[in-house]
């Protein structure tokens, strides 16, 4: 049996108590109103897990119920559960002790059934902010009912706070031309979603980006000219580049103006105590319009200014101010000049993540969060050993430098092109890893995620999902990089140096392999697609769906190696188009030899073959898209799905012309 996060003090005895269909779970008299719902969800998973549904009362348990009750002197996230022969009882040091217990007994439940061993468990958190911050900017925007699953999965794994990550997907007031051609949240979105929230004993934290990262709304006639960098809405759409050169410019008043009037807007929503102004990644800031200012001043004032102006903002508004530390980790006694109350989020996401900036902040005398991560931005399956070492590595410093929280972050960069679900591992990691900082090992905590989060039998799928992202080759961002670069017009280049200077490039940005590397990741890719066909069987009726969105992920990842081959062939040859007779006299007798060899029959045959590969690769992408893009509005919104679609149909029309182009 398995629990997670594993309790602090967990004894199992000899015995084994049953729990009969006409027993009771009784809240006590001192028990807080919203324990009621609490024991409802207990209530259905009696009936899913143990084939019966109990009856809720109030008053004195008798023998064989389920006792719900407030304990004294104790912490609020501290409960107790005991499994004896006469019943079971939870008791809290508050709602929210009595509802971490029950989510330790729906785990038992829905491994032991209705007879269970007689079990003692003192339990309460490491780290008592424990939270997850979803990207729903950078390509997604979940649909409600897929936010509210997401709620009741980090309430079953005990974590307490959610961020939403927003740059231009709030339907502001005055906004529309910045969220018109979008899908935004709403006002009643986030009322309601604030509202399910609390139901979870979990805080919804406001979260909008306030100096960088602005992106879309730097780019608008109506905000562009608060742009630190001239003329970036001129620019064509990159993956890449929205994540660059988008800062607002302090010079200009009408920045902070901005961000007021949007703070103003966003935080009455929310009734946490806590605001995140972001502020983080502000790469241009005094190279524009604010270079002047920044000769005066220095960059680090500049920033420091801004950030404390606003950080002093929420403060007046009554909220405690979060903004993310990159930045004054350069500099970090600066954190004295900003208000006490304001809470640093010390973001690293390396496997190999050092503790430096964690160190810093705390000598520094910060307040601060650790911030690890999920590790799926830029991935179409998240690299979930990358993540266990992160999160892993950043639990342990945040406890050893006493941060006030742990924050796991899950990001979106490139179109957020991972489903979602794919982040359940790592945030599991970060739930299990800042409630008890005895880490298992790598195989240890995913055998217990097979079993717990996917009802695996065998407790094998989490180490082969894990397998995937190590798998593959040429990734998204290969792809993303070698379209952005301007890499499949190549063949159009006429001038040889111009060429030659754009394939220096993709080498060192994107580094194609040779064929056979990405011919060896799709048969890898196709025995883990084999691999999870066959983990079906083992899984519960209920939980087999979601197999199929891997499925989907791994298919597009045999292609993309398909994809990768197919441009090494590509470059190969462009880089010998390349070479004049001077350089290799070699180059040109290969050119005459190819020629000749071209007027032979079987050469002909072999090139056709060659253009239906391709053609038959450009309708395999396309079909691929077709599924892709069920799976994608079956949990999100429309967004930006779109812009995956662009890249997808660039590569397939680009397929379709290789053997022309390439002439």
């Amino acid at each position: 049996m398995y629990i997670i996060p594993r309790p602090q003090q967990w004894y199992q005895k000899e015995g084994t108590f049953t729990l009969k269909y006409d027993r009771r779970i009784v809240l006590n008299s001192n028990c807080p109103p919203e324990v009621y719902e609490d024991a409802q969800m207990l209530q259905q998973d009696l009936e899913e897990y143990a084939g019966f549904c109990t009856t809720i009362s109030c008053g004195i348990p008798e023998n064989g119920d389920i006792c719900l009750q407030l304990g004294e002197h104790m912490k609020e996230q501290e409960y107790t559960l005991l499994v004896q022969a006469h019943g079971i009882c939870i008791t809290g040091g508050s709602a929210v002790g009595i509802f971490y217990g029950i989510q330790t007994l729906r785990q038992i439940i829905e491994q032991c059934g209705c007879c269970i061993p007689y079990t003692i468990i003192v339990d309460q958190p490491k780290i008592l902010h424990r939270g997850f911050y979803h990207d729903v900017t950078r390509g997604r925007i979940p649909t409600m009912d897929y936010l509210k699953k997401l709620v009741d999965r980090m309430a079953f794994y005990k974590l307490n706070q959610l961020q939403l990550y927003m740059e231009h997907t709030f339907l502001f007031r005055g906004f529309s031309e910045v969220w018109r051609d979008d899908t935004p949240l709403t006002a009643e979105d986030i009322l309601e979603l604030d509202a399910y929230c609390r139901k979870r004993h979990i805080e919804l934290v406001p979260s909008i980006a306030c100096f960088g990262h602005l992106y879309k709304v730097l780019r608008t006639k109506t905000y562009g000219e608060l742009c630190e960098m001239p003329g970036m809405e001129k620019e064509p759409f990159g993956f890449v580049d929205r994540m660059r050169h988008h800062t607002l410019d302090v010079s200009n008043p009408e920045s902070i103006q901005l961000v007021k009037a949007l703070i103003d807007e966003f935080m009455p929503l929310f009734t946490s105590q806590y605001f995140n102004i972001c502020a983080d990644e502000t790469f241009d800031l005094g190279k524009g319009k604010s270079a002047a200012l920044a000769e005066e001043k220095g960059t680090q004032r500049l920033y420091l200014d801004f950030v404390k102006e606003l950080c002093e903002y929420v403060v007046s508004k009554g909220k405690t101010p979060m903004f993310w530390g990159d930045i004054i980790c350069e500099f970090p006694e600066a954190v004295q000049e900003l208000p006490k109350e304001t809470i640093c989020l010390n973001w690293g996401y390396d496997a190999d993540w050092p503790e430096d900036s964690t160190r810093k902040l705390s000598e520094a005398g910060a307040r601060f969060y650790n911030c690890p991560g999920v590790s799926g931005w830029d991935q179409l399956v998240n690299q979930i050993r990358v993540s266990y070492e992160n999160i892993s590595r950043m639990c342990q410093y945040a406890s050893n430098y006493h941060a006030e929280g742990l924050l796991n972050t899950d990001w979106g960069d490139c179109g957020h092109i991972n489903h979602p679900d794919f982040s359940l591992p790592g945030m599991i990691y970060g739930a299990a890893f800042s409630w008890n900082l005895e880490i298992p090992e790598f195989e240890d905590i995913n055998r217990q995620i097979s079993r717990v989060a996917y009802g695996d039998e065998t407790e094998t799928l989490a180490s082969v999902l894990a397998r995937i992202s190590e798998s593959w080759k040429f990734t998204w961002r290969n792809m993303v990089d070698f379209l952005e670069q301007d890499g499949l017009k190549l063949a159009q280049m006429g001038n040889p140096t111009d060429r030659k200077a754009l394939l220096d490039e993709l080498e060192k940005l994107v580094k194609i392999e040779e064929p056979a590397v990405y011919q060896q990741a799709a048969q890898e890719l196709e025995t883990i697609q084999q691999e999870l066909y066959a983990a079906v069987s083992h899984l519960p009726v209920g939980r087999r769906g979601k197999i199929r969105a891997y499925l989907i992920a791994v298919q597009g990842m045999i292609l993309l190696q398909k994809i990768g081959a197919v441009l090494a062939d590509f470059i190969a040859l462009m880089e010998a188009q390349g070479k004049e007779p001077a350089e290799d006299q070699a180059v040109q007798s290969d050119i005459n030899m190819e020629n000749d060899i071209k007027r032979i029959p079987e050469h002909q045959e072999t090139e056709n073959a060659h253009r239906e590969e391709q053609w038959n690769l450009a309708e395999d992408l396309e079909y691929w898209l077709y599924d892709y893009k069920k799976l994608w509005r079956s949990v999100s919104k429309e967004a930006e799905l779109h812009r995956i679609e662009h890249v997808i149909c660039q590569y397939a029309d680009w397929l379709r012309v290789f053997d022309k182009i390439c002439d």
